[in-house]
């Protein structure tokens, strides 16, 4: 099933990045403009190896390239794979799986040949499969989405996005790019909250009739309430219409500026965090 990504963006601000690592990118260059490589020699393997070989692929091979092969939690999309469809039964796939790939964090396995065999039927598989079906594509390449021009993002993030005040490339950014990478890194720009190292919870200061001032971590807020927590945890309730109350959320700016950027906007500025590394 093919999976449909929005792709928006938030303020992340920086400065002072080189202008030569900024040159505009061709979208044409992108993977998702490309077709996959087709197979370079048709093979085909009996059924039961290619059930054997979905078994053991889920078990060593699926928490990274998914359990189809299309692409997983850090591993590319095998069915897309240019070593893949260049491979006759194993040439290729199989040293590759015996020696790993360290620098992109592939471990090596010590698979009998029947296993390894058996992978290289099922992964085979799945690429005729995915030829067969228009699109075919779940997972998203960096490359995807390196399509923006990085100037045009230092632009804004320095003028029309305000992002400055709040981010630099060499605090908090710093080396950003080399820590996540293509859609990871943007979700970070487009909704930091969830993920891990999460920002600061957003805070609120109520004051009481009594005059008393408190400031405190925000728990929930609903149209009539306000929830905020005590240094012990324990949540405690407010009706608004008793209270004065002022919500500070480190995330509001980044709320705000989902509505204003455009598609190429969104781009460009994705392109210039791309560079903090």
């Amino acid at each position: 099933m093919k999976q449909v990504i929005w792709i928006s963006s938030v303020a992340l601000c920086a400065a002072g990045v080189m202008t030569a690592q900024l040159k505009p990118k061709d979208p044409t260059q992108s993977p998702a403009s490309q077709p996959a490589p087709k197979t370079a020699t048709d093979q085909t393997y009996p059924a039961e190896q290619i059930q054997a070989g979905e078994v053991r692929f889920s078990s060593d091979c699926g928490f990274c390239h998914g359990r189809d092969g299309a692409g997983g939690e850090t591993g590319p999309d095998l069915t897309r794979s240019a070593l893949v469809a260049g491979d006759t039964r194993g040439d290729k796939i199989g040293p590759v799986i015996r020696a790993g790939r360290k620098e992109k964090g592939m471990p090596s396995f010590n698979l009998s040949n029947a296993d390894l065999e058996a992978i290289v039927a099922f992964i085979h598989n799945q690429k005729i499969k995915f030829e067969s079906v228009a699109g075919g594509r779940r997972a998203v390449d960096p490359g995807d989405l390196a399509t923006g021009n990085a100037e045009a993002g230092r632009a804004y993030f320095n003028g029309a996005g305000g992002c400055s005040g709040c981010h630099s490339p060499t605090g908090d950014l710093a080396s950003i790019a080399t820590r996540y990478h293509g859609l990871e890194l943007l979700q970070r720009m487009l909704y930091p909250r969830g993920r891990k190292p999460a920002p600061a919870p957003p805070k609120v200061t109520v004051t009481l009739r009594s005059g008393k001032t408190l400031v405190a971590p925000l728990a929930g807020e609903s149209e009539f309430t306000i929830v905020v927590l005590d240094p012990s945890g324990k949540q405690h309730t407010y009706q608004k219409t008793d209270v004065q109350y002022k919500v500070d959320d480190p995330m509001s700016a980044h709320f705000a500026q989902l509505a204003k950027y455009t598609d190429a906007d969104m781009h460009n500025v994705f392109a210039y965090v791309d560079t903090f590394k």
